[in-house]
């Protein structure tokens, strides 16, 4: 009767780091980050690289290996603290089985708890294609986001999900900042944010994925798997093409009114079967939204548009590429191995260096 299955169960270990004869109780809820200190008698900071929602981000030196390496410092609250436990088991689940490095996702070298505050260390790497692109186009200098360069950004995005994706692990939040660059000289890139990430036999939530790039089965409260990720992919591509967000973050309903009008109608089963359809549409299947100032129910008519239109590009094949990462349907739209087959990824621009 009280049996438990062992195999169900595996320790996670997770090193607790404090000064000798002190209790681990800190002055202050936040940690203070001091440059040129050394954290953990191990991390010698030498950079603030930036914050996040739940996180704090610093250069620093690893006094053990001689390797400069990312430090991540997590929040002193609980839920960021269990979420950044989820990131490390999924970043030592998948590094595990890519000892060699090959499928561009982050590697993750160490994590301990210190100071009341859980450390991530792991690879230090550059911009991410978000501030790559913005500091690209202000800089005013030649673009760097050449079709022989989304070639290459794709083709290893791509064989990143494919890998995730076969581990049976969904990425949950493709976007620009969660792709950074290792090489800029030869357009090497590494996807990293496994926080939001989950296992397909998961109970899966309904609010994943940044609203710019969330697929329209999520938005609709659909059953979703990893084809979520090929959705988001698209969405990054158009952007880094154009320069702008293909669907702005605005409300729901006026991302779904625009991916109708550049993209076309949505099927009527995945409207039927949506558990939040009627938050959007009418009982007639018309786009609605309530005006705030006078509670009335006013219609949305999508605008007409097109994919082509916003990427103001002839290039056929890298159209028809995004095009097909971007089918409403994801029942339609390709597997990370079916996409990597297209014929745009293997057409032969310039052969001029990266």
């Amino acid at each position: 009767m009280y049996k438990t299955d062992e195999n169900e169960y595996e320790v996670f270990d997770l090193r607790v780091i404090h000064r000798k004869n002190r209790t681990g109780f800190e002055a202050n809820k936040d940690l203070p980050i001091v440059l040129k200190t050394i954290v953990a008698g191990r991390y010698y900071i030498t950079e603030y690289l930036g914050s996040a929602a739940f996180s704090r981000v610093v250069q620093a030196h690893d006094l053990h290996t001689g390797v400069d390496v990312c430090l991540k410092i997590i929040k002193n609250d609980k839920d960021f603290f269990d979420q950044s436990l989820d990131e490390i088991k999924l970043l030592k689940f998948v590094n595990k089985y890519d000892p060699g490095d090959e499928r561009h996702i982050l590697r993750l070298y160490d994590y301990f708890y210190h100071q009341e505050h859980l450390f991530i260390v792991c690879e230090l790497l550059k911009a991410n294609l978000y501030e790559f692109q913005k500091f690209s186009r202000e800089s005013g200098g030649e673009a760097y986001f050449t079709f022989r360069r989304l070639q290459a950004i794709t083709r290893q995005c791509l064989e990143a999900l494919e890998f995730l994706h076969h581990l049976g692990v969904i990425h949950c939040d493709l976007k620009p900042e969660n792709i950074l660059i290792k090489s800029y000289r030869r357009c090497e890139i590494k996807v990293i944010d496994l926080g939001s990430s989950c296992f397909q036999t998961d109970n899966l939530c309904l609010y994943v994925q940044s609203r710019s790039y969330r697929a329209p089965e999520v938005m609709l409260g659909l059953s979703y798997d990893e084809k979520i990720d090929m959705w988001s992919l698209g969405c990054i591509l158009a952007e880094l093409c154009s320069g702008e967000v293909l669907f702005p973050n605005d409300g729901i309903v006026t991302i779904l009114a625009r991916i109708i009008g550049m993209l076309g109608p949505i099927d009527l089963d995945m409207l039927v079967k949506g558990q939040e359809t009627d938050k959007y549409f009418t009982n007639e299947l018309d786009l609605y939204h309530i005006n705030e100032e006078t509670n009335q129910l006013e219609y949305i008519i999508p605008e007409d548009s097109s994919l082509e239109q916003h990427l103001q590009v002839t290039d056929i094949g890298f159209i028809d590429f995004v095009q097909s990462l971007l089918e409403i349907n994801p029942q339609r739209r390709p597997s990370a191995a079916e996409a990597l087959e297209h014929p745009w990824l293997s057409y032969s621009y310039e052969s001029s260096s990266f």
